[in-house]
């Protein structure tokens, strides 16, 4: 039985990374690892009403770094009420979103200093960082569409989504780059997927990258 591991999933809009997130922890559960999966922003109830309040369309206009700030207050309550916990009982942690989705969302495209960045991290996460990153690739407009799809069959007005999905292909472009360019800088810890293959093709690759990185016995 291997110990605790992190495993955070990331990329653009309609990526399928809540998707795999599911398959992964369902793989884990049926080699007898004990998972729990959780998301950003949210996972806890605190951080869940900052994401409602940054992801509402009606949410007032707001400069870039009010937002970092935001999102590192969920992060800290995140950290605090349900990751570290789950990983100090010896549970595998499977996180939609991470850190690197502020590196890309507020930095890289919305122009937040990574230094500044790189600092909130080191205050909420201390020493507990992700042992495993899997980035779904995806087009941006393959994610777009698959988005907007999932919105579709959810209902109209949808918070989760509306105002990310609906900038210009432009900014979606320059969040893929972001997310490739954190893959090519720190490979021991990110792999990049692709994700346009079928569904089963994408959880068998992740099992394999899992079962050769963290250690788990056999695909």
């Amino acid at each position: 039985m291997t110990g605790a591991r992190f495993v955070t999933f990331e990329g653009g809009e309609g990526a399928g990374k809540s998707t795999q997130v599911a398959r992964l922890r369902a793989q884990l559960e049926t080699a007898g690892i004990n998972a729990a999966a959780t998301r950003e922003p949210g996972g806890s109830p605190f951080a869940e009403q900052v994401r409602t309040f940054i992801l509402a369309p009606d949410t007032s206009s707001h400069v870039a770094l009010a937002e970092t700030l935001l999102f590192a207050a969920a992060r800290a309550d995140h950290m605090a009420a349900t990751i570290l916990p789950a990983l100090d009982d010896g549970r595998w942690v499977l996180c939609d979103r991470f850190t690197d989705s502020t590196r890309v969302y507020q930095g890289v495209a919305a122009g937040v200093p990574i230094d500044k960045i790189m600092a909130l991290e080191d205050v909420v996460l201390d020493d507990r960082r992700p042992d495993l990153t899997i980035i779904l690739d995806v087009p941006p407009e393959v994610g777009l569409e698959r988005a907007r799809a999932r919105a579709h069959s959810r209902g109209a007005n949808v918070p989760d989504t509306d105002r990310y999905e609906v900038r210009e292909l432009a900014y979606h472009e320059e969040l893929r780059a972001g997310f490739l360019e954190i893959a090519q800088r720190e490979p021991n810890r990110c792999v990049v997927v692709e994700g346009q293959q079928s569904e089963d093709a994408i959880a068998e690759e992740i099992w394999d990258l899992v079962c050769a990185r963290l250690g788990v016995g056999g695909a």
